[in-house]
């Protein structure tokens, strides 16, 4: 995915020109952006501070990083119930009389 040209915070700080009463129209022109891309930024970053960015950032990087090791660790744990119905050093079953 592109990276956008534009940080978060200049993205507030454009919104927040859109609070004072620019139009979408006047802040695309205004920034070299089509007048939707505000639009979506609006939607997406709406109301939010710098700080409340830093912190959602913050915490998209914790959840990534937590659903990275949840993945390992499940991995890890199919490979030995793997290994021990392999090798039978699981629990035996009774054989039929």
């Amino acid at each position: 995915m592109r990276k956008s040209r534009f940080t978060e915070t200049q993205i507030v700080s454009i919104l927040k020109e859109h609070d004072a009463g620019a139009t979408f129209v006047e802040l695309g022109r205004r920034h070299g952006v089509h007048p939707n891309t505000v639009a979506a930024w609006k939607s997406k970053y709406g109301g939010m501070e710098s700080s409340e960015l830093a912190r959602a950032r913050a915490i998209e990087d914790e959840n990534a990083r937590m659903r990275r090791i949840i993945a390992n660790l499940s991995l890890e744990n199919d490979a030995m119930k793997e290994l021990i119905a392999k090798n039978s050093w699981g629990p035996r079953s009774e054989k039929p009389r």
